[in-house]
């Protein structure tokens, strides 16, 4: 029993694209073709790609998913177990944190202040005033500096919820393109680092599209910066950049 290019997409939830580049790049090579010369997929190909979907979900780069298949020595059983203890522990996290959540809300529904500490479970360790000096220093005299003071100034602690909220869905939605091996100068790349570069000029300060390469350099020259993106998917400091640049460069050819 074989499959197409298109049955595999549908049966996996990926893109027929992700599946092309997988065979580019040589991760899965689809053990058949037909007459046509048309990719046909066997169930050996299936297993493969449930493992390294498995990988890729779990924050794994391309290259070392490649490698850990490829390993001679590697046990099948083996990436079973590693993926379960991976996935279990990302379960006890999330499990965590939708409970502080939870807390929060029920806090807020009865009236209840919540204490610094449980405040702190809820936002995490985000401090927004945590670099002011070192910005004020490096920025303080651009206009860019002057309308982020203003816009920001009225913020209550809803608006900064809401503004963190929305910069971590599209940061994710980043990380998902590249979790499914989308290039960074695709257009669903480029789409959302133009949505970025808008929530910024939205929440923040007008940024064109010269500025928003430089914050992308930034990000994989400022280890602070680097450390953020990457702890939301490994490689995704260097894959912002990457696609802000297409992103630019498609604006202003």
């Amino acid at each position: 029993m074989s499959y197409t290019v298109g049955q595999v997409a549908g049966f996996a939830g990926v893109t027929v694209r992700t599946l092309h580049h997988y065979d580019d790049v040589g991760l899965l090579v689809p053990g058949e073709r037909s007459h046509a010369g048309h990719r046909r997929y066997s169930d050996a190909d299936l297993d493969r790609l449930q493992q390294i979907l498995f990988y890729r979900e779990l924050g794994f780069p391309l290259e070392e998913v490649a490698a850990l298949l490829d390993d001679p020595a590697a046990d099948p059983r083996a990436h079973l177990r590693r993926q379960h203890e991976l996935l279990t522990a990302r379960i006890e996290k999330l499990q965590k944190m939708a409970a502080a959540v939870e807390h929060a809300m029920e806090a807020r529904k009865m009236g209840i202040n919540l204490t610094p500490e449980e405040k702190f479970e809820v936002f995490g360790d985000h401090d927004p005033d945590q670099y002011a000096d070192e910005v004020e220093e490096r920025w303080g005299d651009t206009e860019a500096y002057r309308q982020s003071r203003q816009r920001t100034a009225g913020y209550t602690k809803e608006d900064w919820k809401r503004v963190t909220d929305e910069l971590n869905a599209i940061h994710h939605r980043m990380g998902d393109l590249l979790a499914q091996g989308v290039p960074a100068d695709s257009e669903a790349a480029m789409d959302v680092a133009e949505e970025h570069r808008l929530f910024i000029t939205r929440s923040y300060y007008d940024c064109a599209h010269q500025m928003h390469t430089c914050l992308g350099e930034m990000y994989v020259s400022d280890p602070r910066f680097t450390a953020t993106y990457e702890e939301i998917r490994p490689g995704l400091a260097a894959y912002m950049r990457d696609a802000i640049v297409a992103n630019a460069a498609r604006h202003t050819v």
